[in-house]
């Protein structure tokens, strides 16, 4: 691959990226919502119930940035702040599914249908590149943000 090719992939990378924060500052408005909170609820629907300094351990925010933002969610119903029965002083943040589906599934149904027609669009071979390129430039970005967030 030539340079002029590496320079166009990375620019439609950049724009994509920047695409995908507009749509998804767009979904969040529509649901009442900042785009960053929007993103911080995905991380609660994907990795499951957690503990306050868990979720700001993953976001970067500080625990009470994190309060702040379990608060908001809380008051939307989108959460639930639950006691470990083995301590106490110990929250568990614990999202409510239902109520996070029914506020964001609507907004993303449009969205969803065609990204699922134009994914079946590419071969089985062409997919698995994709799924790779996306892998492996993961990969990287969670390397760069550990390596940046370490002090």
């Amino acid at each position: 691959m030539d340079n002029d090719e590496i320079t166009r992939v990375r620019r439609l990378s950049q724009s994509y990226a920047y695409t995908s924060i507009q749509m998804h500052e767009a979904v969040a408005r529509k649901a009442g919502l900042s785009g960053t909170d929007h993103k911080y609820l995905g991380f609660l629907m994907q990795q499951g119930q957690m503990t306050a300094g868990e979720l700001a351990n993953l976001t970067g925010l500080t625990t009470g940035a994190v309060t702040g933002l379990i608060d908001r969610f809380e008051k939307k119903k989108l959460v639930t702040r639950k006691f470990a029965e083995d301590d106490r002083r110990k929250v568990i943040i614990e999202p409510n599914t239902k109520n996070i589906m029914a506020l964001l599934v609507p907004l993303y149904k449009e969205f969803r249908s065609k990204s699922e027609k134009l994914l079946a669009s590419f071969s089985g071979k062409e997919l698995k590149i994709i799924e790779s390129y996306f892998l492996k430039a993961t990969e990287i970005m969670n390397e760069t943000t550990d390596k940046l967030n370490k002090k």
